[in-house]
């Protein structure tokens, strides 16, 4: 990841929170000299740099390739265009304030059991963001249909080797010029423009 100084962000707290909270990744493995990509829901366990699990339809060719190989995997956050309107400062350009963290590892593809408990792990962590309502449990799944979804399956452990963000929030400008885009944000008032300038705040 291309990282100018000023939008490094290496505390692993920090990254291990944002890759929890987005919790769907862009995965990406090399085929025969070609990158291919998938997307797909993660569990992320919090030890070293952390471990992601997830699972791929068996007819994905990244399925294919990845138990062995390195994956890379990007968590991309919110993110909003920037008018130079908004700037106290004249004459600077458009740009794009966004947040990232990328990731590394090799991959062991999961037993059975370990595959079930990956279902159960992603399920109870996204069923915990809708209470007061009652979270849904794999039980309720017929068990020959359960059966035949984890047949059309695998699943994946990463025990991630590198970890690093950027946070590109206007830390490169003037204190005036980020009030102004933080405002500027607010005013468009979209769900990832008011995002983008309460990270803002943040940094």
């Amino acid at each position: 990841m291309y990282r100018p100084r000023a939008f490094v962000e290496d505390d692993v707290a920090v990254l291990r929170d944002f890759i929890c909270k987005r919790a769907f990744a862009t995965v990406a493995v090399a085929i025969e000299g070609r990158i291919h990509f998938a997307y797909t829901p993660v569990v992320l366990d919090r030890d070293g740099f952390g471990r992601v699990r997830f699972h791929l339809a068996k007819a994905n060719p990244v399925c294919a390739a990845a138990d062995g190989a390195t994956l890379n995997f990007s968590f991309l956050g919110d993110d909003a265009y920037v008018s130079p309107d908004w700037y106290d400062t004249p004459g600077r350009v458009p740009t794009w304030n966004y947040t990232a963290v990328e990731a590394s590892g090799t991959a062991r593809k999961l037993a059975r059991d370990e595959l079930r408990q990956l279902l159960v792990d992603i399920s109870a962590d996204q069923e915990m963001r809708l209470l007061p309502k009652e979270p849904w449990r794999i039980e309720k799944i017929d068990p020959a249909k359960l059966g035949a979804l984890l047949k059309a399956i695998d699943g994946f452990e990463v025990v991630l080797d590198s970890l690093e963000g950027k946070f590109k929030l206007s830390q490169n400008v003037t204190p005036a010029d980020t009030t102004g885009v933080i405002a500027g944000l607010e005013v468009r008032g979209d769900a990832r423009s008011l995002a983008v300038a309460k990270a803002m705040k943040n940094t």
